[in-house]
């Protein structure tokens, strides 16, 4: 008497949920969840993997004859209707859906329902009928298709589609700032999120017209207020901060694009902006030259391994070593001027020559002996030597780093020859020669000889202000 009791309590609440759920699909739009109901949704994520699990075992003995046991079968179909009912929960917290989600939604009731049918047929002694098999081939069917749709709804429309190679369109000579620079940033990071199949706190980032005219939070872009800009506020967000864009899980934007964004929307954030346009002294310009070299993550892979414990035992107050990015083995060195200076604090990097990207030794009363071994770390790409005593006799050392991008050597006493070297440095795209010996026919000639060049003579308020941290600190 009491199991069927039971039983008729357990048929009750499946019935009672197929009902609820039925309801929610058909009435979705006269439906107006409370906030604590509307929290549950966000359990969807969590649950749906469990009814996934247990259809398919179910499935999997139906199909091969074997005996489903009535307590696995009434388990997932009662957590496939939870996990349903909670994933149109979690829906309506999308004002706008796209095609994506409204077929994850619907396939995914259809699963549910598919569920309560089979475990009726189950119940009254039919499942080994053979409608009651394609009913289990069609449950299976549409388990894949639902999960398939829910993988691009979380995580873009090729997740789930067929490896293929990817190649990504090469950015044109002379681009369009915003379509082919900013677009492409957008896309990689915040598209996911924002796009007519999961509109995020009603926020649509496919077009510039959408993103002025912004979401639920008000304007997203300010055209020439990049500080004030909500875009702009949320990269700068700490990544613990539940409002920090993009949020956890999905690609986070790297300095250069952010500063990319920055200065787009301080030139007005038009979409008819080409590279063109630029002057050579716009940091704009620079920001998306560094953005059009191949992905340095990838170059970096390729430097030989630094442990952490070589990078604690050459560090000291006076010698900072940080890696670029995560794990990797790119290395930044910063130092600072000791009470009693002695060339090995630049000399005993020579083990990690290899590793060293980017260098600033600024301040040090460095001589041939530093310069000599910082023309050893080949792979450097910026180096800041700004502030110190070498003359154009240290500065012929600096020939063979081919890959230098950036070099800061402002009030020092070089002159003219070494304009000489830096005319044959290929790769370098932007170089800080203000209070130096260098004549204004020297600069001129510089200019014709590398057009591509940012040769930057004096401190404006932006560069003036990119250096504020740096001159807070004190070498003396």
């Amino acid at each position: 008497m009491t199991d069927s009791n039971n039983s008729r309590w357990v048929d009750y609440v499946i019935f009672g949920l197929s009902i609820f759920l039925i309801f929610c699909l058909i009435f979705e739009s006269y439906i107006e969840l409370p906030n604590l109901v509307a929290w549950l949704g966000r359990w969807h994520p969590v649950v749906l993997h469990f009814p996934i699990v247990l259809l398919l075992i179910a499935v999997f003995l139906g199909l091969t004859g074997k005996t489903i046991p009535k307590l696995l079968l009434t388990i997932a179909t009662i957590a496939a209707l939870i996990t349903a009912i909670s994933g149109f929960f979690l829906g309506t917290e999308t004002s706008t859906k796209g095609d994506l989600l409204f077929w994850h939604q619907w396939l995914g009731g259809g699963t549910a329902i598919l569920a309560v049918i089979w475990y009726w047929l189950h119940a009254s002694d039919l499942g080994g009928k053979i409608y009651t098999k394609a009913l289990q081939v069609a449950l299976a069917i549409i388990i894949g298709f639902t999960g398939h749709y829910g993988g691009m709804v979380t995580h873009g429309e090729e997740f789930l589609a067929l490896p293929t190679e990817k190649r990504q369109e090469e950015i044109p000579e002379n681009p369009l700032i915003y379509k082919d620079i900013v677009a492409r940033i957008l896309d990689e990071s915040c598209v996911n999120c924002h796009n007519p199949n999961k509109q995020k706190g009603e926020l649509l980032m496919t077009s510039l017209s959408q993103l002025l005219k912004g979401g639920e939070s008000g304007a997203t872009i300010i055209p020439g207020n990049s500080e004030e800009s909500e875009l702009i506020q949320r990269l700068h967000l700490p990544v613990s901060d539940e409002k920090h864009m993009p949020p956890e899980g999905e690609k986070n934007l790297t300095e250069n694009e952010i500063q990319i964004l920055e200065r787009w929307i301080a030139l007005g954030a038009s979409d008819t902006l080409r590279f063109s346009h630029l002057d050579n002294d716009e940091p704009l310009a620079a920001l998306i030259e560094k953005f059009k070299k191949p992905d340095e993550l990838r170059t970096w892979a390729e430097l030989p391994a630094v442990a952490d414990t070589t990078i604690a035992r050459l560090s000291s107050d006076y010698l900072t070593i940080k890696r670029l990015a995560g794990n990797v083995d790119a290395l930044s060195i910063n130092m600072y001027k000791p009470p009693e200076y002695h060339s090995d604090l630049v000399t005993k990097l020579k083990s990690i020559a290899q590793n060293i990207i980017e260098m600033d030794v600024s301040g040090l009363p460095i001589s041939q002996v530093e310069m000599g071994q910082i023309a050893a770390f080949e792979n450097l790409e910026w180096l800041e030597i700004d502030g110190t005593p070498i003359t154009d006799a240290e500065t012929d050392t600096l020939k063979v780093l081919s890959k230098l991008r950036t070099l800061k050597i402002y009030d020092t006493q070089i002159g003219d020859n070494t304009l000489s070297v830096i005319r044959n440095m290929g790769d370098l795209e932007q170089i800080y020669l203000w209070k130096t010996e260098v004549t204004e026919e020297a600069l001129q000639q510089l200019r014709i000889a590398n057009p591509s060049l940012q040769i930057n003579t004096g401190i404006d308020p932006e560069i003036q202000a990119s250096f504020a941290k740096k001159d807070s600190v004190s070498k003396n």
